[in-house]
C-alpha cells in the first residue's frame, strides 16, 4: 500500500480543482455513483461489513462498527469516527469528516451505557478526482490522501490517541 499524501502551499490551491468537473458545474450522476464507490472502498477498509454476531466474541484492540454513513474504531479509551455527508450544504461533491474521541462513543440504536467520550479534534476532507475515475481527499490543511492512505490516517489517529501500539496489521 502506498502513502500518496501530498501538502499544497497555499490555501488558494484547496478549492482549485485538480481534475474532472470543475466544482461550478454541478456533479454529473456519473460522477457521483464512482464517488460513493470510493466512499464504500474507504469504510469497508476500516469497518469491513460483518454478519451479525450469533455468539459473543472475544474483545478485539479496536472494536470497528459500521453507520449507515460512516464507521467508528473504538479502541479501550478511545475512538476514531468517520462520518461521509454526500450533499453538505457548501460542497458540491460532499466532505468527510474524521473525529478523534477520548473516551468510548455510544453506538445508535446501543443499550449499553457508557460514560461518554469527548471530542479531542475534528478534520474535514473534500473529495477531488484526482485521475480520470479515481478519487482522493484533500485535508483543509491541503494535505491529500489516496483512499488506502486515508485509511491508514485513520488508524494512525486512533494509535497516537489511544497510546497502546495497535496490532501492525491493522496499524498499516
Amino acid at each position: 500500500m502506498s502513502d500518496t499524501r501530498q501538502t499544497t502551499d497555499s490555501m488558494e490551491d484547496l478549492d482549485a480543482p485538480i481534475v474532472g468537473t470543475p466544482m461550478a458545474t454541478p456533479p454529473t450522476a456519473k460522477e457521483r455513483t464512482a464517488l460513493q464507490q470510493a466512499v464504500s472502498r474507504l469504510l469497508d477498509a476500516l469497518a469491513p461489513d460483518r454478519p451479525a454476531a450469533r455468539a459473543s466474541r472475544p474483545p478485539a484492540a479496536i472494536e470497528p462498527h459500521r453507520t449507515p454513513r460512516g464507521c467508528i474504531l473504538q479502541a479501550a479509551t478511545s475512538a476514531v469516527s468517520v462520518s461521509w455527508f454526500p450533499e453538505a450544504a457548501d460542497v458540491a461533491l460532499g466532505e468527510l469528516q474524521i473525529a478523534e474521541w477520548s473516551g468510548v462513543l455510544s453506538r445508535p440504536g446501543s443499550s449499553h451505557q457508557v460514560q461518554g467520550a469527548v471530542v479531542v479534534r475534528e478534520q474535514a476532507f473534500r473529495p477531488f478526482e484526482s485521475a480520470p475515475g479515481t478519487w482522493s481527499w484533500r485535508a483543509s490543511d491541503g494535505t491529500v490522501y489516496d483512499t488506502s492512505a486515508l485509511a491508514a490516517h485513520c488508524f494512525a489517529l486512533l494509535d497516537e490517541r489511544s497510546g497502546d501500539n495497535l496490532p501492525a496489521d491493522l496499524a498499516t
